[in-house]
């Protein structure tokens, strides 16, 4: 048995419980069985899982904990003159996709590709792709070197197909630069994810200008017209909880395992 893929499916694993829905569920389900013998706690629990999901799906709360994990500033004109190389991080896949002939990027995906093509159309620079796959699994960096090439029109020059989390993204992505002498990049991910992959690239010992892109905050958006409506739990907020929360996890367990 591969240890390193069980220690992956393990953090998998765990993440699943410390993010929605699963977060607040359990102390939900756990306190409605717990109600016949200890209605105290049962209830204490219940209600407490109910202000959880409330709280990672409500504008105002989700609006504050997105504001602590995403990079507001995007990049400026002087960051791209001082780049040698564009690295553009895997998002996933969507595995059913039958209109293309089987696997494809993940809209997630797509919105970092999107970007990234913009700035190779702007700067001229190579790109590399980076994102791997489990066992049998197409890797996510060979997807997105089609979709750049078929759908952008762009030359990929290096495709990183190994990597199965952010750490794994910068150190191998730093070694195949490593071999080229290009140390300054434009790292192209979600605003969110931008703080947690600067710091790993930056460890792997590139020198990186942030590019982020998909911003979750409402920065700068003005009011609704109805904006009580605005303020009820939605699908917006509750994805941007769930990706919020994500981030300020990876971030600790980053920080707890170096």
């Amino acid at each position: 048995m591969d240890l390193s893929l069980l220690l992956f499916s393990l953090k998998k694993l765990a993440a699943a419980f410390a993010l929605p829905p699963l977060l607040p569920l359990l102390p939900i389900a756990l306190g409605l069985a717990l109600l016949g013998r200890f209605p105290r706690l049962g209830r204490t629990l219940g209600w407490g899982g109910l202000a959880l999901g409330l709280l990672l799906s409500a504008p105002a709360s989700v609006g504050w904990l997105v504001a602590q994990v995403e990079d507001p500033a995007p990049l400026s004109a002087d960051a791209i003159r001082n780049a040698d190389a564009i690295v553009i991080l895997g998002a996933g896949r969507r595995a059913y996709a039958p209109e293309f002939g089987g696997e494809t990027v993940s809209r997630l995906a797509l919105e970092r590709l999107r970007y990234g093509a913009h700035l190779a159309r702007a700067t001229g620079l190579p790109i590399l792709v980076s994102g791997g796959a489990g066992p049998g699994k197409t890797a996510e960096a060979v997807l997105m070197k089609a979709a750049l090439e078929e759908d952008f029109g762009l030359t990929v020059r290096w495709v990183e197909e190994r990597a199965r989390d952010t750490r794994e993204n910068a150190r191998y992505a730093s070694a195949i630069l490593g071999t080229t002498g290009m140390r300054r990049i434009l790292l192209v991910t979600h605003a969110a994810h931008m703080p947690r992959a600067q710091a790993e690239f930056e460890a792997a010992g590139l020198t990186v200008q942030p590019a982020p892109t998909g911003w979750l905050g409402n920065h700068n958006e003005p009011a609704a017209e109805n904006s009580w409506l605005a303020e009820l739990p939605n699908p917006h907020s509750t994805y941007a909880g769930w990706f919020a929360l994500h981030e300020a996890l990876g971030r600790l367990a980053y920080r707890l395992s170096r």
